[in-house]
């Protein structure tokens, strides 16, 4: 074959490989976006699982700490929709992060595959040069290929063409050495995802096993309330007569607080009459809306604020004026705002609530067993106000907290920071 035919041939090979490089990079460029996309949202689910994972835990050392036959059917009932509330939830996401990740694996291998191929070309290529250049790799033989140049111009491009092929041949060599560590990389990535996936799959099964034997657990309850429900029914409503009596007492005495500050200053304002200072206090507080600490360390809220629809009997509605908060045994009330006890509160069974005011607004402490300030005190950020009451017969530690704005109640999941 003549040099001229030679080079010939080279270019178009040259070109043909472009080509397919060329092609494949366009196909593989369209990626990115998407993967940034499965990459947040598997980072997202991830995050949710195992904030679901604490929860289900925070759920068994707070609620479930205690022999099953110390509580009443319905919290047993309460307890454990809770939890399979929770556990379904982590079930959900977990299908969710396996789906992702199978799109990732299926993703990968279609990218190995594709880079496999372009190294294969590139290999050909490669090795079609190795045999071309050593079948003319003597000096003797570029000598001739230079001295056989019709002209000086000829001889140049020729000397050109020398050096460009052994820069296009050393380039080469690089670009499959690249390539070979891309498939390398992709291929431990796979298998990462691969053991991600299996470890996934079997924490769903366990979570389902579980959550069956939960619900069983939970439907004999439901059967053995149903069998006594007008009782059942009867204990709720004296419970809620008993907490509408604490909560009249609550709002007595938030009117009278409000009363004696407009005495005090002689104004006639609908809530608190507020000093200069007080005005700046709520000021704060207000702009502090959503980022206050949590009252307790560890936190779980298992009554949420409103009217809430009975989850066993039907037709029973319970009215929530704040949340009620399990946490650990022995732990105390911490204020969530700097301020000023305003009062202490002592029911008639020796449980005490602390009330904190912050300008016009007040933050509630209820079910409280031993206190750590007294009325008029100032309060500092996360002070310490009380140890919290242990239930003897549940075992539950539990801190009512309201927050309250002059004689109107708020919803104190919109003031503290998301869990």
């Amino acid at each position: 074959m003549k040099k001229e035919d030679q080079f010939s041939l080279l270019q178009h090979t040259k070109k043909n490989t472009l080509y397919w490089v060329f092609f494949l990079f366009i196909l593989l460029s369209s990626f990115p976006s998407y993967t940034y996309a499965q990459s947040s949202s598997q980072k997202k689910l991830e995050a949710k699982r195992t904030k679901l994972q604490k929860e289900i835990k925070k759920i068994n050392t707070l609620l479930f700490a205690t022999k099953k036959e110390q509580k009443s059917l319905l919290q047993q009932i309460e307890d454990l929709s809770r939890k399979i509330k929770v556990r379904s939830e982590l079930i959900r996401v977990i299908k969710s992060e396996t789906r992702v990740i199978s799109d990732k694996i299926y993703k990968n291998r279609k990218e190995i595959n594709l880079l496999e191929a372009e190294l294969t070309a590139l290999k050909e290529d490669y090795s079609a040069m190795i045999y071309k250049s050593y079948k003319s790799k003597s000096i003797q033989s570029r000598l001739m290929f230079l001295l056989s140049s019709k002209d000086f111009n000829q001889a140049l491009k020729r000397l050109k063409y020398m050096n460009q092929y052994t820069d296009y041949r050393q380039k080469q060599g690089e670009k499959i050495a690249i390539q070979a560590d891309k498939i390398r990389t992709l291929n431990n990535t796979l298998t990462v995802q691969k053991i991600k996936k299996e470890n996934l799959l079997a924490t769903q099964k366990e979570a389902q096993i579980l959550i069956e034997v939960e619900k069983e657990e939970q439907q004999a309850l439901v059967i053995n309330v149903q069998l006594k429900e007008k009782e059942y029914i009867a204990e709720i409503q004296e419970k809620e007569k008993e907490e509408e009596k604490i909560q009249q007492q609550i709002e007595k005495i938030i009117r009278e607080a409000i009363a004696a500050s407009k005495r005090k200053n002689k104004s006639k304002a609908k809530g608190f009459a507020l000093t200069p200072e007080a005005k700046a206090l709520a000021s704060k507080f207000t702009q502090n809306k959503g980022k206050l600490p949590w009252p307790v360390t560890n936190a779980l809220v298992i009554r949420n604020f409103g009217k809430i629809p009975h989850k066993t009997l039907k037709g029973i509605t319970i009215q929530s004026n704040g949340i009620h908060i399990a946490t650990n045994k022995n732990a105390d009330a911490r204020a969530v705002f700097e301020g000023k006890v305003l009062a202490i509160q002592v029911s008639s069974n020796g449980v005490k609530t602390v009330y904190v005011q912050h300008g016009n607004y007040i933050s509630l402490y209820n079910n409280l067993e031993t206190i750590k300030v007294r009325k008029g005190d100032k309060v500092l950020l996360e002070q310490p106000l009380g140890r919290i009451y242990s239930d003897k017969i549940t075992g539950k530690t539990v801190l009512k907290f309201q927050i309250w704005k002059d004689t109107q109640k708020e919803n104190p999941k919109n003031w503290l920071l998301k869990l």
